[in-house]
């Protein structure tokens, strides 16, 4: 089978090149090119902070291989379609995830169609995801499966694939764990066997991200007391708790983010639990549209772990109730909805309450 994998410099697409190469595939190796030296450092979770290093390891790990690499320049649709919209965002006082984004729009939306237009031939896609693909017989649907290693698991980010990505796509990492693939890399001489993880998608104010000036704002509680100031709405997500800067008898909690007033409504923690969400933008994957009330687990951030709820499916929005109160729920970020390790589908959190 003619196989592209998407390299990005790291450990875990480096495995994928070497595991499917000694299966036998024919296997291409290509690495997104998302920057363009005019934004900031703005995808640290992508490519970590030294873009030409990156660059530089994967040509290394496709050498070592000895399989051929494509640099897919899509910096100018990342900024487009990914940053503009994560900046609009966060401008507004919203909490967005820019790797759902850049999942569905660029790395299997634009990245393999543009690898095609450069005259590459591959039968399937591959990329490190920590996560399963498998066909199901009964209902003639590819199911998207959490990943063997719950800590490692990754569907939260791709719960937006369609079944018509699903049949195209490969995750070869799925059923292992991380410790089995750092130890394959070094077995195999991998160049980039010991390379760090990269985590955050970016670290600093992000008034130096946006090239925006900063706009202070008053913090308070739900009754308006002014308990502080903050140098922009951006810096805050729901639920946080640390670099407040603010003295009180207890430790206080972002609720809210007012982009109307620009303020940061802050509280304790019994204030910040919530019974229920509704969101948008849903893509279902498991289900075919469902119309009635259903059992499922859910999770409303990456890190969380899926929590028992009844979800309430309307025509372009689903009510998502949780069978006990959750804390945090950030308007902007996604839900998630499994059966087991099944991803049910998905959509973009609009409201809390």
């Amino acid at each position: 089978m003619n196989i592209l994998v998407g390299v990005s410099g790291g450990v875990d697409s480096a495995c994928v090149l070497n595991l499917l190469k000694s299966q036998g595939h024919s296997v291409i190796g290509a690495m997104m090119k998302i920057y363009d030296g005019d934004i900031k450092t703005i995808a640290n979770s992508c490519y970590g902070t030294d873009k030409k290093k990156e660059i530089e390891d994967a040509v290394l790990v496709c050498q070592g291989a000895d399989v051929p690499f494509y640099l897919v320049d899509l910096s100018k649709e990342f900024n487009d379609i990914v940053f503009s919209e994560f900046k609009k965002q966060y401008l507004n006082g919203l909490t967005p995830n820019p790797c759902v984004m850049c999942n569905k729009f660029i790395k299997f939306g634009l990245f393999p169609k543009a690898a095609k237009k450069m005259g590459l031939k591959f039968d399937k896609f591959a990329t490190g995801h920590y996560a399963r693909n498998e066909f199901n017989e009964k209902t003639h649907r590819h199911e998207l499966k959490k990943g063997i290693n719950p800590k490692k698991d990754q569907t939260y980010f791709l719960y937006k694939l369609s079944q018509d990505e699903l049949k195209n796509i490969l995750f070869p990492l799925g059923s292992m764990q991380k410790e089995d693939v750092r130890k394959y890399a070094l077995e195999k001489n991998i160049p980039v066997a010991q390379k760090t993880d990269s985590q955050d998608f970016y670290k600093g104010d992000y008034s130096d991200l946006f090239d925006c000036d900063k706009n202070q704002g008053k913090i308070i509680d739900r009754k308006g007391n002014i308990l502080g100031y903050h140098d922009g709405i951006w810096n805050y997500t729901i639920g946080q708790r640390k670099g407040l800067k603010i003295a009180y008898s207890e430790p206080l909690y972002v609720l809210e983010i007012d982009k109307s007033t620009n303020s940061v409504i802050v509280g304790i923690k019994d204030e910040t639990y919530n019974k229920y969400l509704i969101a948008n933008d849903i893509n279902w994957i498991a289900l075919d549209n469902p119309k009635k009330p259903f059992e499922a687990t859910a999770k409303i951030r990456s890190a969380s772990s899926p929590v028992e709820v009844i979800v309430y499916p309307f025509d372009d929005t689903i009510k998502v109730e949780f069978k006990n109160e959750i804390s945090s729920i950030a308007p902007a970020q996604s839900v998630v909805l499994y059966q087991d390790d099944v991803v049910l589908g998905g959509g973009t959190i609009i409201e809390a309450h």
